[in-house]
């Protein structure tokens, strides 16, 4: 199984907070842990924005964001294609997404159609989880 994180989902892999030990534990076990190219710029920003708005987690992001500097190059990373944002903008249109949560679901459903293997979706948020479920991803719920 290769497990599909957007940026929520590997939030959870870089910062405790709920839902991270469950994440953990379903990384640990699948095969491949895939990202899209565009969740590095997302991540940051989110970590960015969470030292802003608490400055006392300094060190704790800082360390998240070493931990993503590290880690980058194991993840399967799918690449923004113009046919990638071309589905990712039917998606928007017909799932009533924002523009990266179409991008991940595209990227998600991309990499589902040129891989064997089954593909579980991970993110935190219920309309994207739900356009996955009817592409036909495995949801982590």
């Amino acid at each position: 199984m290769i497990l599909y994180c957007d940026t929520s989902a590997l939030i959870k892999l870089l910062v405790q907070e709920p839902g991270s030990d469950r994440l953990q534990r379903v990384s640990s076990e699948a095969e491949a842990i895939a990202v899209c190219r565009v969740t590095w710029a997302e991540a940051m920003a989110a970590m960015a924005r969470r030292q802003r708005e608490d400055p006392l987690s300094s060190s704790d992001l800082e360390q998240a964001r070493q931990l993503l500097i590290r880690t980058w190059a194991q993840f399967l990373i799918v690449e923004i294609s113009q046919r990638l944002v071309e589905s990712a903008g039917r998606y928007a249109d017909a799932f009533a997404l924002r523009g990266y949560d179409s991008v991940q679901l595209a990227a998600a459903h991309e990499l589902h159609r040129s891989t064997a293997l089954p593909i579980t979706f991970a993110c935190s948020d219920r309309r994207l989880n739900q356009a996955a479920q009817l592409l036909q991803l495995g949801v982590l719920a």
